[in-house]
């Protein structure tokens, strides 16, 4: 789809494709406000403009909407429905041996233990490998610095998802 065509989209519809690149319902219903958009670099402008502006609220939403790692199986689900929906972002996970799955998961539960909500990572052109020595480099890390880190990430996955989408 082409932005001319997004703009003239059913308010519902460019909800329901703006909620799939980012959950976070303030952040959609900023974008919906302000279409049309003239041209794509304003697109991404606000779109990371508004990001911005979100409280801590708004990106525990955004972060739940992204399934959860959990057992191994629920590990594999999450990058196969993924890869559909958000044009295979987690494709590097597909040739993972069963170790860096079974650390994945048991990582990512540590993870949400301490900062109660699950890692987030931009895991387009990463491999199964880069995002767990990824996630074991944040785990250290105090909540506030992650709640940013994670935050960024957040922000590069709904930039591509809106690329994808629209331009």
């Amino acid at each position: 789809m082409n932005l001319e065509a997004f703009n003239q989209l059913h308010e519902a519809e460019a909800r329901r494709l703006l909620t799939q690149c980012c959950a976070a319902t303030t952040w959609v219903e900023r974008m919906l406000a302000a279409r049309p958009f003239t041209d794509s670099d304003s697109l991404l402008r606000l779109a990371a403009q508004h990001w911005k502006e979100l409280g801590e609220a708004d990106y525990l939403q955004a972060f739940a909407a992204h399934p959860q790692i959990g057992a191994i199986d629920s590990l594999r689900e999450k990058y196969t429905d993924t890869k559909t929906l958000a044009g295979g972002e987690q494709a590097g996970v597909d040739g993972a041996d069963e170790a860096t799955l079974q650390a994945l998961a048991a990582g990512n539960n540590a993870y949400r233990d301490k900062f109660g909500f699950i890692f987030i990572v931009c895991a387009t052109g990463k491999s199964a490998a880069e995002m767990l020595q990824l996630l074991q480099q944040r785990l250290p890390n105090e909540r506030a610095v992650e709640l940013r880190n994670a935050a960024e990430q957040q922000h590069k996955i709904t930039r591509i998802r809106l690329e994808q989408l629209l331009l």
